[in-house]
């Protein structure tokens, strides 16, 4: 009995995926939507062809969207206002909205396919993102599954960027990869390298660009990329800064820090990097030279799954356990986080409840 109703659940689902391939298939090779016009803050008009989704045909026009996901509708970033013209909010769409979002007529726009006349509005800003062919001049390896990479402009143009932001790096067609995609990776070098910019990436497990960072690309080659993007940055503020970061997080507090050095910008701040073993560490050195350049910086490693040859003496747990431990009121503080979604709800959480303020915890999820 169990075996049978297996066996038509099975058969239920994939006649479902077979007619969702079908579908699909049919839209993109049978119906015609022809030219579409979208129109961009009644100030611009593009004329694209219709049938593909919003965030796409902007980026054939080279207005560029925040994506961190590359449009795979995982990431919630690109988010656009469309006054007319997207058809109904789709259920991929709803995780990602609020419901203040989703009654202002906000919408993801790689779930918004053009299908006539589109009416959107995005922030002025977008206009000024542009599209730059760098050179790797070099690739450092941090630790086993982490890469460093420094990415050299052109001469005569230079990225004018803020501690905190981030670009979307274009990995080519390679191997059995047929398309183009685009994957956001935080700056890790000062904003005063405007010429050459760092970038910190760890390798995602069948990843389609961190496979091609990993296994294809090398030294002198060249790498496009767009940006910079974001609104986290360091704020102008007196107060005591909690930083919080794992993995490739670290990118993004690494430019702060060095903006911080820069500038002379003497505020009390601790830094908790939080990691499994000891073998995901990377930048220790630095960090702890940073303790020594920037008065009242304290930084403050931790492991999460230790292993006994580790040797390790340094904090434990998870990083929240680290900064319930170390944080008794955060009322006068501001929080900056870069991780995981997970991390940085599970962080929020225990900040509010040293009494954070919401609107003074700053974060960029990956």
């Amino acid at each position: 009995m169990a075996a049978e109703v297996i066996r038509t659940v099975s058969i239920i689902s994939g006649i479902g995926v077979f007619l969702a391939t079908l579908l699909t298939l049919a839209e993109r090779y049978l119906l015609n939507y022809g030219i579409c016009k979208i129109t961009i803050n009644d100030e611009k008009e593009l004329e694209v062809k219709g049938g593909n989704h919003l965030l796409s045909s902007l980026l054939q026009n080279d207005i560029f969207i925040p994506s961190a996901c590359g449009g795979r509708g995982s990431c919630g970033l690109c988010k656009v206002k469309v006054l007319s013209g997207g058809g109904p909010l789709l259920p991929t769409e709803t995780p990602y909205l609020s419901r203040e979002e989703q009654e202002g007529q906000i919408r993801l726009s790689c779930q918004v396919k053009v299908r006539g006349d589109v009416a959107i509005e995005i922030p002025e800003e977008l206009f000024s993102i542009r599209e730059y062919t760098t050179t790797v001049e070099k690739i450092v390896d941090l630790n086993h599954d982490t890469k460093t990479l420094f990415l050299r402009f052109k001469d005569g143009e230079e990225l004018d960027f803020q501690a905190g932001q981030y670009v979307q790096i274009k990995a080519p067609q390679y191997g059995k990869n047929s398309e183009e995609v685009y994957r956001a990776y935080s700056i890790a070098s000062p904003p005063s390298d405007k010429g050459v910019i760092q970038l910190i990436i760890r390798r995602v497990p069948q990843g389609i660009c961190t496979t091609y960072i990993f296994d294809y690309l090398k030294e002198g080659d060249q790498l496009d990329l767009n940006g910079p993007y974001g609104d986290f940055f360091l704020r102008d503020s007196d107060r005591e800064m909690i930083c919080i970061a794992g993995g490739s997080g670290l990118a993004p507090i690494k430019a702060i820090l060095h903006k911080m050095e820069e500038e002379g910008i003497r505020r009390k701040a601790t830094f908790y990097f939080g990691c499994v073993e000891k073998r995901d560490l990377y930048y220790i050195d630095e960090m702890q030279a940073f303790e020594s350049r920037i008065p009242d910086f304290r930084f403050i490693p931790a492991l999460s799954g230790a292993r006994e040859e580790d040797n390790w003496t340094g904090e434990t747990g998870l990083i929240t356990e680290v900064v319930d431990r170390y944080v008794e009121d955060g009322s006068r503080m501001e929080a900056y986080l870069c991780g995981s979604p997970g991390m940085i709800d599970a962080c929020i959480k225990v900040l509010l409840q040293k009494g954070m303020p919401e609107d003074q915890i700053f974060f960029d999820k990956f």
